[in-house]
């Protein structure tokens, strides 16, 4: 899935969208990647010097939404409703490539749970539970 149809299957622009592609596709299963730079705006204020550039969690926590996101079916849109045993193993600086690796634990009801993994190099960086719900367009 290239950028510009991931641009249609998540309707965030920049910055927002935390996906740069989406490297495989499957049942039950989703692995994208992003490549951090200097030039994310988050770094602009997150951390001073003396202190390194560091991508903030939440950040991860949202590339990670966004990747369970496409375990939806069809075009269907699900926005994060929680987020269970988020664990941070390592920090993430510009010039880290994460891919981010979703795994269906169950969908029901306009809810889809997912196990969402963050590595860098194969190294773990991240993980959590992901709680998304139906996205509902506003009428009016």
């Amino acid at each position: 899935m290239d950028i510009e149809r991931l641009k249609q299957r998540l309707p965030l622009g920049y910055p927002y969208l935390l996906i740069d592609r989406v490297l495989e596709r499957g049942e039950g299963e989703v692995v994208t990647q992003k490549c951090v730079t200097i030039n994310e705006p988050y770094f602009q204020g997150h951390f001073r010097p003396p202190y390194p550039s560091l991508m903030p969690g939440t950040m991860l926590l949202e590339g990670m939404a966004q990747t369970a996101g496409l375990l939806w079916p069809g075009e269907e849109l699900g926005v994060l409703a929680g987020v269970e045993r988020a664990r941070f193993h390592r920090p993430v600086v510009p010039g880290d490539r994460v891919t981010f690796r979703a795994k269906l634990l169950r969908q029901r009801l306009g809810l889809l749970k997912a196990e969402v993994k963050a590595e860098v190099e194969g190294s773990p960086v991240a993980e959590a539970v992901i709680l998304l719900m139906q996205a509902r367009p506003r009428e009016g």
